[in-house]
């Protein structure tokens, strides 16, 4: 048996007491495994607290490190812990029951950031995606610390450019202009991009502001056309009277000058930092007003993801259509189905039109407007220029959202890919890909894998 030094992160924005319960549990399936284990027994909610349990934990001298995914984090002090140690890593994240409430973990989500990080670190790390008390853990936990979970690369292929739609939207998409409303987050290096990379890509270019831009535009906004835009959000949503006027204003402002942007930069697609400061500082959630750009054939992605732009643009183009860039939260093997899901701010076409969009908060920063809704069954098909590992390649895959009950609060699906849910989880922690896909309705595998020729990049299949 080996000696495992464990460091369970955690951030406090995250349903905490729920985070411990299941902190509790992955304890106990630690130490019914035999192994020794060393490290802080609490959650780690902040850098400073991490590295005082690294440098504890180093004078433990474990023979493997494994990071606890108990809630979402970024990435920043993962690439941190496995620099520290010169021994194998591992990070075991956790699912949490679809029952239609708040993202209350977030935990695939961290661990889809993490493994994005190490790859671009060339850090080899381990996986495990997995409730604490199921029936097999034991054996889960025992091949993830014999490195029989490995994160490994997966194989590609190339496509030649052809002449039919999927090359000509690449032919229109040269020239187009994103505009970077802040940068990301930190620790989010799934929306770290190079201007020069994605020039010689695309031939687009990028223009980047500051929040400000966007604040005082907002706060410049006449109060004529705010309630323009109240009454377009009252025609999405007849539920506007149900959340604070004052902070419901503010966000709707950021819409109109957002199109204010637009129009003055000629802008394409915009890259967003969505929070903190949209909350703590102006006061009002960017999500609603991104919900209706992206309805209008306006993609803007959130934390400021440029290449999540570049793929939103592109994957609109050819399939005209609005498209929706979602973090993947959930991949269950036995019910076959994985959960795709942002704040709220899909595309309000995408509503499932049997029941009713409403207007909420966002289930962190409890400030609006954002749009709640499940999204309709159909055929899917998901896309993402990635960069992971240093490489610049397309992912393709496919789907059916099916008809469920709504996952979690904000803008959610519930979807069966094509190749299965252990296949992806095994091709987006082996490729280690961005956090972000973008998806669309119908079925556009094959204009995309021509798009992708048309780009010069190969094709990994999700």
């Amino acid at each position: 048996m080996a000696r495992i030094g464990i460091l369970p992160l955690g951030r406090p924005t995250f349903d905490v007491p729920f985070a411990e319960e299941n902190l509790a549990r992955m304890l106990a399936a630690l130490e019914a495994s035999g192994h020794e284990i060393v490290g802080p027994g609490e959650l780690l909610f902040d850098a400073p607290a991490a590295r005082i349990a690294v440098e504890a934990l180093k004078a433990e001298k474990p023979e493997q490190i494994l990071i606890l995914q108990v809630t979402f984090t970024d990435a920043s002090i993962t690439v941190e812990i496995a620099n520290g140690f010169d021994v194998p890593l591992s990070i075991w994240a956790i699912p949490e029951p679809r029952v239609g409430e708040r993202l209350r973990l977030n935990s695939f989500c961290g661990l889809n950031l993490a493994g994005h990080a190490l790859g671009l670190n060339g850090r080899a790390f381990s996986y495990l995606y997995a409730t604490p008390d199921s029936e097999d853990i034991g054996a889960a936990i025992d091949e993830l610390l014999v490195g029989r979970r490995v994160s490994e690369p997966v194989p590609m292929v190339r496509f030649e450019p052809g002449t039919g739609a999927g090359a000509g939207a690449v032919a229109a998409l040269r020239g187009a202009r994103i505009g970077r409303i802040g940068a990301p987050p930190e620790g989010f290096d799934t929306c770290l991009y190079d201007p020069a990379k994605l020039k010689a890509l695309a031939n687009v270019s990028v223009e980047e502001m500051n929040l400000d831009t966007l604040f005082s535009g907002a706060k410049a906004v006449s109060d004529e056309e705010a309630a323009g835009v109240r009454a377009a959000a009252a025609a999405i949503a007849g539920n506007l009277d149900d959340v604070d006027q004052g902070e419901l204003d503010r966000s709707l402002r950021l819409k109109a000058a957002i199109e204010e942007i637009k129009a003055r930069g000629r802008f394409d697609a915009f890259a967003i930092r969505c929070w903190p400061e949209t909350f703590t500082e102006y006061g009002g959630a960017v999500c609603g007003p991104v919900s209706m750009m992206g309805e209008a054939r306006v993609p803007c992605a959130c934390e400021a993801d440029v290449y999540g732009a570049l793929t939103t643009l592109l994957l609109q183009r050819i399939s005209d259509a609005p498209a929706f860039l979602a973090d993947l939260v959930d991949l269950d093997e036995e019910d076959d189905t994985g959960v795709v899901w942002h704040c709220g701010q899909a595309p309000m076409s995408m509503a499932d039109p049997d029941t009713r969009i409403d207007a909420t908060i966002h289930t962190n920063r409890k400030m609006p407007l954002l749009f709640e809704f499940p999204l309709k069954p159909g055929r899917v098909t998901f896309f993402r220029i990635s960069q992971a590992r240093g490489e610049t390649f397309a992912v393709i895959g496919g789907g059916e959202m099916l008809k469920r009950p709504m996952a979690f609060t904000g803008t959610s699906g519930v979807v069966r890919f094509d190749s299965g849910s252990k296949t992806v989880l095994e091709r987006v922690m082996g490729a280690a890909l961005e956090h972000h896909m973008a998806l669309v309705y119908g079925d556009h595998r094959d204009a995309l894998a021509e798009a992708a020729g048309a780009l010069g990049i190969p094709v990994l299949t999700l």
